[in-house]
C-alpha cells in the first residue's frame, strides 16, 4: 500500500511539473507575442525609405516633357491647374517586387482617384514595356520610358516612388515594397513632413 501510494504521489508530482512546464511556456509565448506586437507597431508606420540621395522634399521638381507608351506627352513637375498630385512610381518588368506591388498601385490608384493620378517610368525597348503593361493589367494607365527621368530623381533600387503635388513640389519619395510603404507617402504629405520616419523621429 505504501508502495502504490508512493507511486502515486511520484506521478502526481510528474503531472505537477509537466502543467508548471505548460503553463511557463505559455507565459514565455504570451509575452513574446506582446513584444512583437510592440515592435511591430513601432515599425509598421515608418513606412517608405528615403535615402539621402535625389530631389529634395518640399522643393520644386524639374519639370520633364515625357511620352507615353500610348504616345501621349506629359509634362510631369509642371504645376497644374487642380489640386491633384502626381504618384511618379519607377519599375522594371524584370523585378519581382515590382511585379508584387502592382495590384496594391492599381488598388491605391482606384481608391485616391479623387486627388491622385499614377504615372508608372521605366526605361528600355518599348517593346518588353508593352508586353509588361498587357500582362499585369496596366492598361489605361500612363506608362513612359526615360532614362533622364530615372537620372533626375536618381533611382538606385527599385521600386521607387516619388509623390509630386499640384503644384510641381515634391511631397515624398522612397523605396517602397508593399501597400502600407505606398499609403505612407500618402500620409507624409498629409502630415506635411519629408517621410514618416521624420516624423515620428520629432516626436520622440
Amino acid at each position: 500500500m505504501n508502495a502504490a501510494g508512493s507511486a502515486l504521489t511520484g506521478l502526481q508530482v510528474s503531472n505537477l511539473l509537466q502543467w508548471v512546464a505548460v503553463l511557463l511556456l505559455i507565459t514565455a509565448t504570451v509575452m513574446l507575442a506582446r513584444q512583437l506586437a510592440i515592435f511591430y507597431r513601432r515599425i509598421a508606420p515608418v513606412g517608405a525609405l528615403m535615402l539621402n540621395r535625389g530631389l529634395a522634399v518640399g522643393e520644386p521638381v524639374p519639370v520633364l516633357e515625357v511620352t507615353t507608351l500610348e504616345g501621349a506627352t506629359l509634362r510631369l513637375g509642371a504645376a497644374r491647374g487642380d489640386s491633384r498630385s502626381t504618384l511618379l512610381l519607377f519599375v522594371s518588368p524584370t523585378c519581382p517586387v515590382c511585379k508584387a506591388l502592382l495590384s496594391a498601385v492599381k488598388s491605391a490608384r482606384r481608391d485616391e482617384r479623387q486627388w491622385l493620378d499614377v504615372v508608372l517610368a521605366s526605361d528600355g525597348e518599348a517593346p518588353e514595356h508593352q508586353g509588361f503593361v498587357r500582362r499585369q493589367g496596366l492598361t489605361g494607365i500612363p506608362y513612359v520610358l526615360s532614362a533622364p527621368l530615372g537620372m533626375t530623381y536618381q533611382v538606385a533600387r527599385l521600386p521607387y516612388a516619388a509623390l509630386i503635388d499640384a503644384g510641381g513640389v515634391l511631397r515624398a519619395r522612397g523605396l517602397i515594397n508593399s501597400r502600407e510603404h505606398l499609403e505612407s507617402l500618402f500620409e507624409a504629405q498629409r502630415l506635411g513632413v519629408a517621410s514618416l520616419q521624420q516624423y515620428f523621429a520629432g516626436a520622440a
